[in-house]
């Protein structure tokens, strides 16, 4: 599902939630490879002070004026016609956290709108403006292993989930042309306030909040740091097969084989340059 192509460097990226979690610690490492990135959500990191960060305030549960400011900036990125252009649609909340059946309205409609509504609206915005096949075009749709099942008490979750993952292969379908991309990943266990909301929750919401408090005490957690340099290192800076699905471990796998094989022909360099 790997590609050896390398893809040009940089370009104009579009990143949501951004003030603390993966979403940050993706849009540093962006930033750190020379992208130009645009933070999307109610709030940015101050560590993404930058003169190549730009934070679009927007709440994304607020789907149609979220998307209206959204697709104004990408039209405007899109003018110079840049070498590439990245969505990532990382945002998302945990809660509500309860039963189906136990949901208020409210809460239900919001939770699908941040974690759902906003990234198909945004993809929509995203191949809307950047729809010249000369521009290199990425979207990154970040899903989790709660697309694949179901736990009592995070149903809403996985349902937004799941369907993230159509939405990659919707879009692979209706964009067949070799210069765009749509992949799904499910990054793992994270060190994230997320994780923290989903091991503090009472039994009676989330039946396996045992499961949640064991990643945390057995050490089981990555960092986003971490996972965001596997996710640049594989997933934005290498060609990938549209369409696909990518976990953690195949990153982290592909990240080590990138250095292996880097390391290999430094060695092999350095031996030829000895030789006479």
């Amino acid at each position: 599902m790997f590609d050896d192509a390398q893809m040009p460097m940089t370009g104009v990226a579009f990143v949501t939630g951004v003030s603390r979690g993966l979403g940050e610690a993706l849009a540093a490492r962006l930033l750190g490879a020379g992208w130009s990135v645009t933070g999307i959500g109610r709030s940015a990191s101050a560590r993404l002070a930058h003169p190549r960060f730009t934070w679009l305030a927007a709440d994304l549960a607020d789907v149609v004026a979220s998307t209206r400011a959204v697709q104004a900036a990408m039209r405007a990125a899109a003018l110079p016609a840049p070498a590439r252009a990245l969505l990532i649609n990382n945002a998302a909340v945990a809660e509500p956290v309860a039963r189906l059946g136990q949901l208020a309205d409210a809460e239900l409609c919001a939770s699908l709108a941040v974690n759902l509504v906003a990234p198909v609206a945004l993809a929509n915005a995203f191949c809307g403006a950047f729809d010249d096949a000369r521009i290199e075009r990425r979207i990154i749709n970040v899903s989790s292993g709660l697309a694949a099942r179901a736990i009592a008490g995070a149903s809403l979750y996985s349902i937004a989930k799941c369907a993230m993952e159509m939405l990659t292969r919707a879009l692979t379908a209706d964009h067949p042309e070799p210069s765009f991309c749509a992949i799904t990943l499910r990054p793992g266990i994270i060190d994230t306030d997320m994780q923290m909301t989903m091991r503090s929750q009472p039994p009676a919401s989330l039946p396996d909040v045992g499961m949640f408090k064991d990643f945390h005490e057995s050490g089981k957690l990555v960092s986003a740091a971490e996972v965001a340099e596997a996710v640049h290192a594989t997933l934005v800076a290498r060609g990938v097969t549209p369409g696909a699905t990518f976990n953690y471990a195949e990153l982290l796998a592909s990240t080590q084989a990138i250095s292996s094989g880097a390391e290999t022909k430094a060695s092999a360099s350095a031996s030829s340059a000895r030789d006479p």
